[in-house]
């Protein structure tokens, strides 16, 4: 493992575990070398009656003096020391509590003697006092078979969570979660204090206690959050700490319980002095901690596997619900209640530790690894061995019971008696005994056999496996050739030659594989009928069951001995055909019986070949099929979109893609709706009607302006059809889209040209017509303006007419003008800034007079400028002239103004000739309509914008001079 992989945290939790691990390897060392205090071998609780002796051990000291459960103790004394009456004279002690009872046992020593005055309240009153002579007081095994099985729980733990970090890297999910997990688990299963609570036997107390603690929320945090990250915790992070607020109360009572001499040390002692009770409340509300705890997790777990809708989620959380529940359960009923409410150890209470080790197993496997197929089946067999376990050990347990009847001359023996730690471990072991006993005859045989047949059990053992394997080969021509080698080589032949079905082949078989044969094998006309016939009593077929051949070389009857048909279901989908073998001997019948086994297998994998290798013909036909049919959909120049009946949509094509400018996986599941604005819901709605997409005949919408969530105006056609299965039922609706946005323009500049050049020739007339009279006129204006003095009165009358036919001759003027555009000129190239300055200095005397602002960011020209100034009505305001280039060699040319804007009816009408706002005498309405045709003109495109009240903008786009020349070029 890369060291990059553990991360600080890491390394800190694998120190600690180091530490820990010494700490407790000492720990064992030291409780397998010190002899333990003495015990009288009794449990005292202290009562309302007094000091009762709750249980008796076994063959302990009390045993042996003939106490009994229920005895009340009134004093002791010690050895050679007498108490002379019941009113407990000098030499007697009474004893105040039962934790007093230890300081005196303490004083006798290992192997000493003790004295007892004892109350047994179920006697007369005259004979219920007496004495109880202890003596050879044992010793407090420090290592029992019961710690043993928790101090080897605690080391699958540790071994566990070392195996989950280095196996799946510290920055894994769960791992250091897991691994603190594993190492509390550890600490509490493995420690064990001394009793002398000093230096290091005090620390290994309080760390005992204090793992078994923090266990309990950690097991809980854990269960709440795996597999999948569970939100719980996301969102409100004091639930999590909630978790270990009652932990750590409990550790602090730990601290002042097992640090008190170092903790007065720096704080006052009247805050840290506790009742003796409170030692014994703080046990068992540390137990009823964890075992509350234990129970919500296997709720946790069971909840999550129950409600959880991820296959991957449920397969993983199988190994962790198992293994709780079969740990929990017992260890629950049989041992954690009769703890927490004070009754006695049943005969089932050592038993119930047992299913613990589960807990890690089951934790560790899930989050290391999980196999998605098998737990069903290994909890199948586990169930199948545990149930046999039982009988075997229930029929054993039985028996030991009857014989430990009657070797105790028939006196039922109590369970205290009788059922023990190591009795159970002895069925158990017993039972184990029983259920290896298959596997070991069966390796027996296994030996036997092979000494017996040698070379051919491991033929028939080879080639048996092999059929058995084959079956997973998926290609033929792999799985023929595999065939012809093994056969060769287990049933030492030189010729053999595979056989498959094939209905166009002469006699209903092709020769698929041939080896060890010089000439072609060809096959006779009636090679099924005969296979078939000959082979129904054997199920093989000999040459010399055959009838003689014909004469010719390779002939099948000539060349082969044994024919082998390969049967499944009543079809023989091949046929295996084999020579003698290598040194000309016959098969003896156990080759021909293997052959006859292994067919079975042979004809499964062939014909798993045989339609695998058809699937896979039709999945290319079909796939080829597929891809003909989406590269005609994605040719289209329209947009397709598949929708289910609820609307939404399943498949789409790249123009559509195009059209509503989204990445096809973000378009589909989505409904049609959400892809344009909201009034196309609303026209989608009427069109559709109330049964929505349950259409009976096609719908249509022609020219429907919409826009798209990005605001993207556009024209478009749409045609709804009904989608229908093969089964005749209708799976949804295909929808069209045909984009004619870029259609409807060009149709409206073609007839805005049409219109402009049927304007244009009218306008020429009138012009020309027009302008010889207007030339008279003006000419004799000015003659007689010369002739008469400025103060003449009928001087100003002829001022008045000679402005008036000026303003005639300027609308001539533009009427020629207008006439002229599109005519056949000469293209040069040009600066457009240039022009625009040109432009600004011709208009700046007016531009003045209105107090207008010029903001030269350049764009527009002179008839565009003018109509921005008469836009503003107060006169004052501003214009911005921009200019940019664009996409691909494109100017762009802006002109924009702060005036009182275009009506939106008024929009589509300024390019027409004639066609103005303005008052009489302040415009012509022909300069739109000449910018318009000079723009097309130069192949370029204008467009406005406008709102009223805020200003109009311009926009005109023109090519740049390649562009423009390769237009012309395209022209010619």
């Amino acid at each position: 493992m890369k060291s990059s992989v553990l991360t600080t945290r890491t390394w800190l939790l694998l120190a600690t575990a180091a530490l820990l691990f010494v700490a407790g390897a000492i720990n064992f060392w030291q409780r397998s070398h010190n002899q333990g205090p003495p015990t009288d071998g009794v449990g005292w609780v202290d009562t309302s009656q007094g000091i009762i002796a709750k249980s008796i051990e076994p063959g302990s000291a009390a045993a042996r003096a003939r106490m009994n459960p229920g005895d009340r103790l009134l004093a002791i004394s010690m050895a050679e020391q007498k108490c002379e009456d019941v009113t407990r004279g000098p030499k007697c002690e009474e004893v105040s509590g039962a934790e007093k009872i230890q300081l005196y046992l303490d004083q006798a020593h290992v192997g000493g003697q003790i004295h007892y005055l004892i109350e047994r309240p179920s006697y007369p009153p005259e004979t219920r006092y007496y004495y109880a002579d202890l003596d050879h007081l044992a010793s407090v095994n420090s290592l029992t078979v019961r710690d043993l099985y928790l101090n080897l729980i605690g080391l699958v733990y540790l071994f566990i969570g070392l195996f989950v970090i280095f196996r799946q890297g510290g920055r894994a999910p769960f791992v250091l979660h897991f691994a603190g997990l594993c190492l509390a688990a550890f600490v509490f299963h493995f420690y064990t204090p001394l009793g002398t609570y000093r230096d290091l036997d005090l620390a290994i107390a309080f760390l005992d206690s204090a793992a078994f603690i923090l266990f309990a929320p950690l097991l809980l945090h854990f269960s709440a959050i795996y597999p999948v990250r569970y939100h719980l915790f996301e969102d409100r992070r004091w639930r999590a700490v909630a978790l270990y607020v009652p932990a750590f109360v409990l550790l602090a009572f730990a601290a002042v319980i097992f640090l008190h001499d170092q903790l007065v040390k720096i704080i006052p002692h009247q805050l840290l002095d506790y009742s003796p009770n409170l030692v014994a409340r703080f046990y068992k509300a540390s137990f009823i901690h964890f075992v509350v705890a234990l129970i919500a997790s296997a709720v946790l777990l069971v909840r999550r596997f129950v409600v959880s809708k991820s296959t991957v989620a449920r397969q993983q959380l199988k190994w962790v619900v198992w293994g709780t529940v079969l740990a929990i359960a017992p260890f629950t009923v049989f041992y954690a209640l009769g703890y927490i409410f004070g009754e006695t150890a049943g005969p089932f209470t050592d038993v119930a530790i047992l299913p613990l080790i589960l807990i890690p197993l089951a934790l560790g496997y899930s989050v290391v690894r999980y196999r998605l197929m098998d737990v069903e089946l290994v909890v199948r067999r586990v169930a199948v061995y545990a149930l046999t376990t039982l009988a075997i050990t229930v029929a054993i347990g039985a028996i030991v019971y009857v014989v430990g009847f009657y070797a105790f001359s028939g006196n039922v023996p109590s369970s205290g008696e009788f059922i023990t730690l190591p009795l159970i471990f002895s069925v158990f072991a017993m039972a184990l005994i029983v259920m290896i006993a298959a596997p070991i005859k069966n390796f027996l045989q296994e030996r036997v056999d092979r000494i017996f047949y040698g070379r051919r059990y491991d033929m028939r053992h080879s080639l048996l496996d092999f059929g058995r394997t084959i079956s997973a080969t998926t290609a033929l021509d792999p799985l023929l050739d595999s065939l012809i080698t093994r056969l060769r080589e287990v049933m030492n032949v030189e010729r053999l030659t595979i056989f498959i079905e094939d209905g166009r082949a002469t006699g209903g078989y092709r020769v698929a594989r041939t080896a060890g044969l010089s000439a072609a094998v060809s096959v006779p006309p009636d090679f099924r009928e005969m296979i078939r016939t000959r082979s129904a009593d054997t199920g093989v077929v000999r040459a010399d069951d055959l009838e003689s051949a014909p004469e010719g070389d390779g002939y099948v009857r000539r060349v082969l001995h044994y024919y082998v048909p390969c049967v499944v279901r009543g079809r023989m989908v091949a046929v295996i055909g084999l020579g003698r073998s290598a040194d000309g001997a016959l098969l003896s019948s156990e080759d021909v019986e293997i052959l006859r086994t292994v067919s079975g297998f042979i004809a499964v994998a062939i014909e798993n070949s045989l339609l695998y290798q058809e699937q896979q013909q039709r999945a290319s036909e079909l796939e080829l099929l597929k891809e003909f049919n989406e590269s005609i959909v994605e040719s289209i120049n329209v947009g397709l979109m598949a929708v289910d009946l609820d609307g939404r949509i399943t498949r789409l094509n790249s123009a559509l893609e195009e059209i509503v400018a989204a990445d096809r996986q973000e378009v589909i599941g989505k409904n049609v709706e959400e892809l344009f604005a909201e009034d196309f819901a609303d026209t989608l709605h009427q069109v559709l009607g109330e049964s929505g997409w349950h259409l009976i005949q096609t719908r249509q919408i022609y020219k429907m302006h919409i826009s798209t969530r990005e605001g993207r105006s556009l024209v478009l056609n749409i045609a709804i059809a009904p989608l229908w299965a093969d089964s005749q039922e209708q799976t949804g609706a295909l929808v069209i889209f045909e984009d004619v946005t870029e259609r409807l323009r060009l149709e409206d500049q073609l007839q805005q040209r049409e219109k402009l050049s049927s304007i244009g020739l009218l306008a020429a007339g009138v012009a020309h017509e027009v302008n010889t009279p207007l030339t008279g006129v003006s000419s004799y204006t000015q003659m007689l303006l010369n002739m008469l003095p400025q103060n003449d009165p009928k001087h100003a009358l002829l001022e008045k007419v000679r402005r008036q036919a000026d303003r005639a001759t300027d609308i001539v003027n533009n009427l020629l003008n207008f006439s002229r555009t599109g005519s056949a000129a000469e293209f040069t190239t040009l600066d457009i800034h240039r022009v625009l300055d040109d432009t600004l200095q011709l208009l700046e005397p007016q531009l003045r007079r209105s107090q207008i602002e010029i903001v030269r960011e350049y764009d527009e020209f002179t008839n565009l400028i003018l109509n921005a100034r008469d836009s503003i009505a107060n006169g004052q305001g501003r214009i911005v002239l921009a200019t940019r280039n664009g996409e691909e060699d494109l100017l762009t040319v802006e002109v924009a103004d702060n005036g009182i804007g275009i009506d939106a009816d008024d929009v589509a009408k300024i390019y027409d000739p004639f066609f103005t706002t303005k008052g009489v005498g302040r415009g012509t309405g022909l300069g739109l309509a000449v910018t318009y045709g000079i723009v097309q003109e130069h192949s370029g495109h204008i467009s406005v914008s406008s709102t009223p009240g805020l200003g109009t903008t311009f926009r005109i786009t023109l090519p740049t001079r390649d562009p423009r020349t390769r237009l012309q070029a395209a022209a010619l």
